[in-house]
C-alpha cells in the first residue's frame, strides 16, 4: 500500500497516509481540519537477487591482461620536435 505525502495550507504540518491508489485524495489537515496540498517525494529502492547490477557486475574486477597499459612506438613518434630560436 502506497504512502502519499501532505502538507498543510494552513498549519504548515506535514504528515503521511497510507492509501490505495484508488482511494480518495485527502482534502483536509487531519490536526487543524485546514485544506492540504499533495507533496510529491523521493522514493528509493534496492535491487535484490541475482540477475542484478549490483550482484553480478558491481563487485567484478577486470583480469589483470586487461589492467596493463601498453605503450607502442607510434605514441612517442607523434611528438614534433621542440624548435630553438636564437637572437643575433
Amino acid at each position: 500500500m502506497p504512502i502519499y505525502e501532505y502538507k498543510c495550507q494552513k498549519c504548515g504540518e506535514e504528515f503521511e497516509v497510507f492509501q490505495g491508489i484508488t482511494d480518495p485524495a485527502v482534502k483536509s489537515c487531519k490536526f487543524c481540519k485546514g485544506s492540504v496540498q499533495k507533496l510529491m517525494s523521493l522514493s528509493t529502492f534496492h535491487l535484490k537477487g541475482n540477475g542484478w547490477y549490483a550482484t553480478d557486475y558491481g563487485g567484478k574486477k577486470a583480469p589483470a591482461a586487461e589492467k596493463k597499459e601498453t605503450k607502442s612506438p607510434e605514441t612517442e613518434k607523434s611528438q614534433p620536435p621542440s624548435k630553438t630560436t636564437s637572437e643575433k
